[in-house]
């Protein structure tokens, strides 16, 4: 019994000296990201993980694997979980598979353009990352992946045509398969790894995505014809396991905050800028831009795919509160910003 007294004693008054060396050992971050090494976002992660390591003495450091040599998002998410990685940067389906009302602002046409999007995503910052933390994550950083515009082999100017198109969805991706589902289109579930090989097979024909992922996975070579408006905007984020974001200091962890939080403000402006320079290469390269030529049939069009969107989703992977938060926030903006218009394609 005195032994056992003795082994407690020692435990619980040693214990927070073990905690203290393991920080001062230095806790390393495994991240992984789709980024190829070479690309802006790679150059500016490089940077992060120069800047954590200066400025807490080599207590934190990343390692980062670029070029998604662990997989897509779902590949990831499965190692992190067993914490073979500790991180990543991650897509809104990604994001989604964590907290699902993550994307409830990526429904279509709820968004004109970027100010709106950045607006109300400040808004619901503090409400999301208390929902990533209680889930075991911890959200470093968020940043806007881009607009979503449709590419096809040929030209869609009718719902009745988009209806004929073999159109890819991200795989398992709920909010994808409901945008689809709400405008009759039975999309073919694929990995992204996947979408390359299968409009060269046919197996799909048409696919929607930001400007920069169709120029960076070559999809764009496979297409002939790209939409005017875009319907929706992805979310990206850097996120990372509580269990070893605990394991960095509480002075170490608001230095790697505000680090990763300047980084992916940097990401945003690198796809914003990217995006409209992907637009231009697609342009050269002949893809062609399907012009709106009824307006007020296409008008009709977004609010019913926008309104059947909302209603399938709504208590499901958000809860109407959220919803109606998130579009309060949005007729916030508006009314402060009577000029908002759309994004398109010049």
């Amino acid at each position: 019994m005195k032994k056992w007294i003795l082994f407690f004693v020692f435990t619980v008054c040693l214990g927070p000296s073990y905690a203290i060396a393991d920080q001062q050992a230095g806790v390393t971050i495994k991240i992984a990201t789709l980024a190829p090494k070479g690309s802006l976002t790679a150059d500016l992660l490089d940077e992060l993980k120069q800047g954590i390591a200066t400025r807490t003495d080599n207590s934190v450091k990343l390692k980062i694997y670029f070029g998604g040599v662990h997989g897509d998002d779902k590949n990831v998410l499965n190692k992190m979980k067993v914490s073979q990685l500790h991180g990543a940067m991650l897509s809104g389906y990604g994001l989604g598979q964590i907290v699902p009302e993550v994307q409830v602002t990526g429904l279509p046409y709820i968004f004109k353009n970027y100010d709106e999007v950045q607006y109300v995503r400040d808004k619901l910052q503090d409400h999301m990352e208390k929902a990533f933390e209680e889930q075991g994550y911890i959200v470093l950083g968020w940043y806007d992946i881009g607009f979503v515009y449709s590419f096809t082999k040929v030209p869609v100017t009718s719902l009745e045509i988009a209806r004929q198109q073999k159109y890819w969805a991200p795989e398992g991706d709920p909010l994808a398969q409901a945008v689809y589902n709400s405008i009759g289109i039975s999309p073919i579930s694929l990995s992204l790894t996947d979408v390359l090989t299968s409009l060269s097979t046919r197996l799909i024909d048409a696919a929607s995505a930001p400007p920069i992922a169709a120029v960076a996975f070559r999809w764009h070579t496979k297409f002939q014809y790209m939409t005017e408006f875009p319907s929706s905007n992805v979310l990206g984020g850097l996120v990372i396991t509580k269990p070893i974001w605990d394991k960095v200091s509480p002075e170490n962890q608001k230095k790697v905050l505000m680090l990763t939080r300047e980084c992916c403000r940097k990401i945003q402006e690198g796809f914003k800028k990217q995006n409209e320079q992907s637009i231009q290469i697609m342009k050269e390269s002949g893809i062609s831009i399907v012009r709106i030529q009824d307006a007020k049939g296409y008008q009709k069009f977004i609010d019913d795919t926008a309104q059947k969107s909302m209603a399938a989703l709504s208590g499901k992977m958000f809860s109407q509160e959220l919803l109606d938060q998130m579009l309060a926030y949005l007729a916030e903006y508006r009314k402060a910003h009577p000029d908002s218009r759309v994004e398109k394609i010049d």
